[in-house]
C-alpha cells in the first residue's frame, strides 16, 4: 500500500458498530432458525411409504389443486359446527392456527375460518389414525391452509381455545397451501387487546405489542384477526340494512360521478387532478347530483359510495377516503318527515346488528372494548334551544345562535344520557347564522332554521336541512351570506323547473 493510499480515510474500510453487528447477528440467528425449521417441518410432512394410511394425510400437489375434477363433498362452515352435529362426517377447510403435540400419539389443531375457531383432536388408533399422521399434522406451520375430514365430538368440559364447543375427530388431514415457517407477525399477538398487554406488564410480564406500521405492512396477516373480520362484517351489515330499509320506504339507488369537474362542496379540501388536459377533481360529496336526481323526478334516493376529501387534520373524524351512505328526498309539508326516516332506520339498524352480529361484536370488544349502545324505540328530538338550555342548567355559557364545538357537543351527549338514558338523540332547529345559505329558515323564529343533527355518544353522525326552493328567496339568501350570485346562477336557474318541489338532503358523515 502507498504512502498516499495509506493516507486516505476513503481507502480504510469502516469497521461495523456495535449496533450493527449486533442486528447482523440477529439476523443471522433469525435465518438459521427459520431454515432449521423449514428442514424440521419437510421431515415431518414427508410421508413414510410403509404407512398403511398415507393416503389418509399429506400435502396435496399441485396438480390436484387445478380444478382438475368436480367434487360433490359437501364442506361444513367452521361457524355451523354446533352439539346437533355430534357423531356427524364433517369436511373442513381454514387456516391452521395452533398446533400442539402431546406427547407423539396425539395432537391438537385450532382451525380458523374467518372469525370461527374448531378444535381437531389426532390421537393414533388402529385404522383411523398412524403416528406418522401426529407427525405431519404437529410438522405443519401456522396459517398453512388445511383440509380436515373427521367425525363431532361434544367434550364435557368447556372449550376455552376455540368459539365452537365442539372438538373434531380428525379421520383425514390434508395441506392445501403451507405457510412460511416463521411469520412476520404471528396473530395471537396482533389480536391482543391493549389491556391484556398493560395487565401483563403490571405482572412482570412483556407481551408483543403489533404496532400500526407493521400491521399494515402485513395487511394481509393482520386481516386474520377476529376483531378485524367481525369488522367487515358489521360494515358489510350496515352497508345492507341501509339499502333494504330505504328500499322499502320508497327510495331508489343511484351512482353519481367521481370524477368531476368542480368541487362539490366548496372550500380547499379536495383532490385535484389532470384529466386529458382538462383540470378535475374527485367528488367530495354526491351532493349536487343527488339533487339533480329530485329534479330530474325522483323522489326519493340513496347513494353507497366514495367520497374523497383532502383532509390536513389527523383526527379520527377526518378520513381522506371513505365509503358515504348518502340520501336526498322530497318532502310534502315538514322535515320532520326526513327526522322520521334517520328515526326508523337507526333503530332498524341497531337493532339487526344487535341480532345479526353478536359474535362478530363480542370479538371486536375483546380486542377493542366498547360499552353497548343505549338508544330509545322512538328516538330523541330535542331542539337546539332545549340542549343550549340543558348546558347553561349545568354551568355551561354557550352563544344562544352560535354552534356548538366538539366539547359542548360531548358535554350534551353526557347529559342526554344521564336526562333520557340514550346515547341516540337528534338536534334540530339550529341557528340560521351557523347553517348554509341554502337552509330553510323556521316559520316562526327567522333565527333558526329547518336543520338537525344526528349524535351518538356525543359525536355528530348526520347534518340535514331543508333546502331553499324558491329561486327568489335563495337568491336573498346567498346575497345575505356575501356570495356572488354569478357563481351559482346554474345552481339557482335549477329550482325554475321545480317551484313546486320542497327538498331535504342529509348526509352521513
Amino acid at each position: 500500500m502507498s504512502s498516499e493510499e495509506s493516507m486516505n480515510p476513503a481507502a480504510e474500510e469502516k469497521k461495523p458498530s456495535k449496533k450493527e453487528l449486533a442486528k447482523l447477528e440477529r439476523q443471522r440467528k433469525r435465518q438459521e432458525a427459520a431454515a432449521a425449521s423449514a428442514t424440521a417441518a419437510a421431515a415431518s410432512l414427508s410421508i413414510s411409504a410403509d404407512d398403511p394410511l398415507a393416503a389418509s394425510y399429506g400435502e396435496i400437489p399441485l396438480n390436484d389443486l387445478q380444478s382438475k375434477e368436480l367434487s360433490s363433498s359437501l364442506w361444513t362452515p367452521v361457524k355451523d359446527l354446533t352439539c346437533e352435529l355430534k357423531e356427524t362426517s364433517v369436511l373442513i377447510q381454514g387456516h391452521a392456527q395452533a398446533i400442539r403435540a402431546v406427547g407423539k400419539k396425539m395432537a391438537f389443531l385450532v382451525v380458523r375460518e374467518e372469525c370461527f375457531t374448531v378444535q381437531c383432536v389426532l390421537t393414533v388408533a388402529p385404522d383411523l389414525v398412524s403416528p406418522q399422521m401426529v407427525k405431519f399434522a404437529t410438522g405443519l406451520s401456522r396459517e398453512s391452509i388445511v383440509d380436515i375430514e373427521g367425525i363431532v365430538s361434544v367434550p364435557s368440559q368447556p372449550i376455552t381455545g376455540a368459539s365452537q364447543q365442539v372438538e373434531i375427530q380428525v379421520r383425514k388431514l390434508y395441506c392445501v397451501n403451507k405457510a412460511v415457517p416463521i411469520l412476520p407477525i404471528n396473530i395471537e399477538d396482533s389480536a391482543r387487546s391493549e389491556a391484556e398487554i398493560e395487565k401483563a406488564l403490571q405482572a412482570g410480564e412483556q407481551l408483543v405489542r403489533v404496532n400500526q406500521d407493521t400491521r399494515l405492512n402485513y395487511r394481509v396477516l393482520d386481516l386474520r384477526t377476529p376483531a378485524n373480520q367481525g369488522i367487515f362484517t358489521v360494515q358489510c351489515q350496515v352497508e345492507e340494512i341501509f339499502r333494504q330499509y330505504l328500499l322499502s320506504n320508497g327510495f331508489r339507488g343511484i351512482h353519481t360521478p367521481k370524477l368531476i369537474a368542480g368541487s362539490s362542496e366548496g372550500g380547499a379540501a379536495v383532490f385535484r387532478l389532470d384529466y386529458k388536459g382538462t383540470p378535475a377533481c374527485l367528488a367530495q360529496s354526491p351532493q349536487l347530483h343527488k339533487q339533480m336526481a329530485i329534479c330530474g323526478g325522483f323522489n326519493r334516493v340513496f347513494e353507497i359510495g366514495a367520497v374523497y376529501r383532502a383532509e390536513d387534520s389527523f383526527t379520527h373524524r377526518h378520513l381522506c377516503e371513505f365509503v358515504g351512505l348518502d340520501v336526498e328526498m322530497r318532502i310534502k309539508k315538514h322535515y320532520s318527515e326526513v327526522m322520521d326516516i334517520v328515526d326508523g332506520l337507526f333503530v332498524k339498524m341497531f337493532d339487526t346488528l344487535n341480532e345479526k352480529c353478536a359474535k362478530e361484536l363480542e370479538a371486536i370488544n375483546k380486542q377493542y372494548p366498547f360499552e353497548k349502545l343505549k338508544y330509545l324505540r322512538k328516538t330523541l328530538r330535542l331542539t337546539f334551544e332545549e340542549g343550549v338550555h340543558m348546558l347553561k342548567e349545568a354551568g355551561i355559557e354557550v352563544d344562544p345562535f352560535g354552534d356548538l364545538n366538539t366539547e359542548t357537543e360531548r358535554k350534551l351527549g353526557q347529559l342526554v344520557l344521564e336526562k333520557y338514558g340514550t346515547e341516540f338523540y337528534i338536534l334540530h332547529r339550529y341557528p340560521l347564522a351557523v347553517r348554509p345559505f341554502y337552509t330553510m329558515p323556521c316559520h316562526d323564529n327567522s333565527k333558526y332554521s329547518n336543520s338537525f343533527d344526528v349524535f351518538i355518544r356525543g359525536e355528530e353522525i348526520i347534518s340535514g336541512a331543508q333546502r331553499i326552493h324558491v329561486p327568489e328567496f335563495l337568491t336573498e339568501r346567498a346575497q345575505a351570506c356575501g356570495i356572488d350570485v354569478s357563481t351559482i346562477s346554474t345552481y339557482i336557474d335549477a329550482f325554475r323547473f321545480i317551484i313546486d318541489f320542497q327538498l331535504l338532503v342529509y348526509l352521513f358523515l
